[in-house]
């Protein structure tokens, strides 16, 4: 019992490492930092603000968004309680009665963030107006209405584009949980499954995928996250997918494939990361789309294939069973694919007859009666 409980925790232990070494999650999230960045390549960001606005997260976009315009209203009514004071329209100077203000009925800094509150947003209320009598409260209320233009175009144009992303569209579309290896048009081929959840199509999707791995060079360099593409097809092709109902994509593991030298026994033992992309047009709104997910070798299943998923209905109709989206079945398969491919061609040769080029057959001459 003590034994089955310590094999259970090593390979607990080592399957969180492996996780922890995931350089992109099965959502598609990429798990990756940036150490000893130079200041002046931090302040690239401060340059492309909108593209850092859109990067943030939600928490910290609304924190912007209520501060940008708490901030700006609060410091134009600071600036509104300034004009009013130097002009000594406030109550503490008691004007006279023929006294005309800069601003009506400011008496404080409460009424100045009011009317600088009501001047941004072009409320309205008609009780707090700026006169003629100042040219600083007119400039500096043509000043507040442009900037609150921009404040309220750049900020709700953040919210409204990271609603629209792309990103999110991206959630609609799922793969596998697992890849299987097995054979296909007797080819060995490794098979994922994706699915689209939207009836809505992806235009001009492309698959394909990458290898992750760690090589050392014939000069000795390590490389680690070394990248070696893998192609994927369907039956169709890998471009311009009709992608209206769950596809499984494949790879054939020839004698180019990285898992030709891969067997049954030994894919645990391997170290890699095999990431799968799909790019595609999002037909609502015409966004670019990619979507990706990735596999550990815990989650290659070698000699498996992917259950039946689509069915017709007796009304006539497509059906897509979602239970059965991830499910396997084994199935009987070479351990190998340099087995595989010995496989067929000592079949081919069985089929074919060969000449033995050194054989001569002679005739047989006549002979002299027997004596006896």
């Amino acid at each position: 019992m003590f034994t089955y409980l310590r094999k259970r925790f090593a390979r607990h232990i080592t399957e969180r490492s492996r996780r922890r070494a995931r350089l992109v999650s099965k959502d598609g999230r990429c798990n990756i930092e940036f150490g000893n960045v130079e200041e002046q390549s931090r302040f690239v960001f401060l340059v492309d603000i909108w593209t850092t606005i859109l990067d943030l997260k939600w928490r910290y976009k609304m924190t912007i968004f209520i501060s940008a315009f708490l901030g700006s209203w609060f410091l134009f009514g600071l600036l509104w309680y300034v004009v009013a004071y130097i002009h000594k329209d406030l109550p503490e100077f008691n004007p006279s009665i023929n006294h005309t203000p800069c601003v009506e009925n400011i008496n404080g800094l409460t009424s100045a963030f009011l009317f600088s509150l009501e001047t941004q947003v072009t409320i309205g209320y008609g009780f707090r107006c700026v006169t003629e009598q100042c040219v600083t409260a007119i400039f500096l209320l043509i000043f507040q209405s442009i900037l609150g233009v921009i404040i309220n175009s750049f900020m709700c144009g953040a919210i409204l584009a990271k609603i629209a992303r792309s990103k999110n569209r991206a959630k609609t579309i799922t793969f596998s949980k697992n890849a299987v290896i097995s054979k296909r048009a007797g080819k060995l081929c490794l098979l994922i499954r994706v699915a689209n959840l939207r009836k809505s199509l992806l235009i001009g999707s492309h698959i394909y995928g990458k290898l992750l791995k760690t090589t050392i060079t014939p000069e000795g360099e390590t490389i680690i996250l070394d990248q070696v593409n893998i192609e994927f097809v369907v039956d169709a092709g890998n471009e311009n997918l009709f992608f209206i109902s769950p596809l499984t994509i494949y790879h054939v593991i020839d004698k180019n494939s990285p898992f030709f030298h891969m067997a049954a026994e030994t894919i645990l033992q391997q170290d890699f990361e095999l990431v799968v992309f799909l790019d595609g047009t999002v037909e609502a709104t015409s966004a670019t789309c990619q979507v990706r997910t990735s596999y550990i070798p815990e989650e290659v299943l070698w000699g498996y294939r992917f259950a039946p998923i689509v069915s017709k209905t007796k009304e006539g109709k497509y059906r897509v069973d979602f239970q059965n989206f991830s499910k396997t079945v084994a199935v009987e398969t070479p351990h190998c694919a340099f087995c595989h491919y010995n496989e067929k061609e000592t079949k081919a040769k069985e089929k074919k007859g060969y000449d033995n080029l050194g054989f001569v057959m002679a005739e047989a001459g006549e002979t002299s009666d027997t004596q006896m």
